[in-house]
């Protein structure tokens, strides 16, 4: 009798059950529940574990910054850069310091080539005569200031 009742109203057994189940669209709530959405313990919970995460991530950082002895990463070596140059996109010109001594290096694609070796001197600081461009500048933004 019931099978019939069910193959009549040409509902099907696969839609009854859909629409007998709880959480179906076709079943309709009769309890009136707080609307759906994340509560302040759930987004407090949230943020702390963040908080967490990011704590233990800056520590691994310290410690392993203690435990290579205050240096920073890269600069383990007895080589130092001292100083560069970009000649194209390509090709640059680097110096580097090893001990007592600096190697100028010219560095293309697929090639490192020692171009010059000398005794470890200093660097001069440049002078403000031999900067053309911060000279340029200068009188620049004096003639706005003049027009204002």
């Amino acid at each position: 009798m019931r099978y019939s009742l069910i193959r009549h109203t040409g509902i099907g057994f696969c839609g009854l059950a859909l629409s007998l189940h709880p959480f179906s669209s076709f079943a309709q709530a009769t309890t009136t529940d707080a609307p759906p959405g994340v509560t302040g313990t759930a987004m407090l919970q949230m943020m702390l574990g963040l908080m967490l995460i990011v704590s233990i991530l800056f520590l691994g950082a310290y410690f392993l910054r203690k435990l290579n002895g205050g240096r920073t990463f890269g600069n383990t070596g007895p080589l130092k850069i001292v100083g560069g140059l970009m000649i194209s996109p390509r090709e640059r010109v680097v110096l580097i310091e090893v001990e007592d001594t600096w190697i100028v290096v010219g560095i293309v694609p697929g090639q490192i080539k020692t171009l010059h070796t000398l005794s470890k001197g200093e660097i001069p600081a440049a002078s403000e005569s031999k900067l053309p461009f911060g000279d340029w500048l200068k009188q620049i933004t004096e003639r706005n200031n003049e027009k204002k």
